[in-house]
């Protein structure tokens, strides 16, 4: 069982610790990018609607773990109080991130040139889906639209099939709310020397592209073709590819190095069958990968696990969501926690001196909207108005 906690000890400060960043609401990557420096320390706080926004993906906002660590205020931004205590909310803070389509701020009285206005050294952290400009600025697009534009979802699945939307881990997370996190956090470092705010400019589409450098070098280099399934890395090679066990479960191998690839094949005895000397020649792997494919059916993938532990072999079981949480090795390095008795990811990456850590379940919409005003210098009178029953 992974330990159930409630928040960050008093004694945790992460290495963002003192910086406030105010997360517009939204789907997407600003809740994850905000999630990731709550849990590096920053203060994070959302700026939800005053009406239910649908934005959550659970019934309770315990199961919203991207919220997590956070706290809410909520404004009605379409009142001249609410968008007026917006704008001193986001005077006060160091960074704020919010992921509309371009325009949307500005049209809410909140775009870069009045709240840089209000506050010289805020960092003002944008993202979109197609980017700021350009014929498709002002389209709608959801994670696997933008992936598509990359020229990474034409390399993913197999040939003979349409590429499989890879959830939503490439556009949404790894290259946009991580852009965007780098990019706040970069600007945010510069403003603290020059005393100067900026505005930090990416796009899920444009994210998206920025983690495809190496596969363009070999594009370039004649090393990689644009058919699918017939790469290296995208499951061509019978040496790093999954494979079917016996019991339809299956294992992740990943022996591209031939010191590897031999340590492989004599844990499935197959030494004397398929020759190491061949792994790079492309006209065999259709040969080796059945070869594979048939051996590997012939036990349950918990025992191919355990036959390869400990080994160079690079066969690892493939895990689902519930079985992840339990492996040794995350275990081991405390990869999960529990918060709220939900289980979840822990705060990374680790840090030696200004530990990562989890702040605690999501609020409720609104939940910290009383403290936070009270906190920027309304009155009760005044925070009474703002937030009507």
């Amino acid at each position: 069982m992974i330990a159930d906690r409630q928040g960050k000890s008093a004694m945790t400060a992460g290495p963002l610790h003192g910086i406030t960043l105010i997360e517009m609401a939204a789907i997407g990557p600003v809740p994850f990018a905000g999630m990731v420096l709550a849990d590096l320390g920053a203060e994070v706080i959302r700026l939800d609607r005053r009406e239910p926004s649908g934005l959550g993906i659970g019934t309770l906002p315990r199961f919203d773990v991207p919220a997590r660590g956070k706290k809410s205020l909520a404004l009605d931004l379409k009142s001249p109080a609410g968008l007026a205590a917006a704008r001193r909310l986001i005077a006060s803070a160091d960074i704020v991130i919010e992921g509309f389509r371009p325009g949307v701020m500005e049209r809410l009285g909140l775009g870069p040139e009045i709240c840089l206005g209000d506050n010289p050294r805020l960092v003002y952290g944008r993202i979109s889906g197609w980017g700021g400009t350009g014929p498709m600025a002002a389209m709608a697009g959801h994670d696997l639209n933008y992936l598509g534009l990359s020229g990474a979802l034409a390399a993913m699945g197999p040939a003979g099939a349409p590429p499989p939307p890879p959830l939503n881990l490439i556009g949404d997370y790894g290259g946009g709310a991580m852009m965007l996190a780098l990019g706040v956090v970069a600007a945010a470092f510069e403003a603290r020397g020059s005393g100067r705010g900026q505005v930090v400019e990416t796009s899920i589409a444009g994210g998206a592209l920025a983690l495809t450098p190496l596969f363009y070098g070999l594009v370039a280099g004649g090393r990689w073709g644009t058919a699918r399934g017939d790469n290296l890395l995208d499951g061509g090679a019978p040496f790093y590819r999954c494979y079917e066990c016996e019991d339809g479960r299956h294992v992740a191998v990943g022996a591209i190095e031939p010191k590897f690839y031999r340590i492989l094949l004599d844990g499935l005895g197959l030494a004397a069958t398929v020759q190491p000397a061949g792994q790079y020649d492309k006209s065999s792997w259709p040969q080796t990968a059945a070869v594979l494919a048939e051996t590997f059916r012939t036990a349950p993938r918990d025992e191919w696990a355990r036959r390869f532990a400990g080994t160079d072999a690079c066969v690892t079981p493939v895990l689902d969501w519930t079985e992840a949480p339990e492996h040794p090795q995350h275990r081991a390095l405390g990869s999960f926690t529990a918060v709220d008795g939900v289980v979840q990811p822990a705060a990374h990456p680790l840090f030696s001196a200004t530990p990562s850590s989890v702040g605690g379940p999501a609020p409720a919409p609104g939940a910290d909207t009383a403290a936070i005003l009270a906190r920027l210098g309304y009155g009760e009178e005044e925070i009474a108005e703002l937030t009507p029953p």
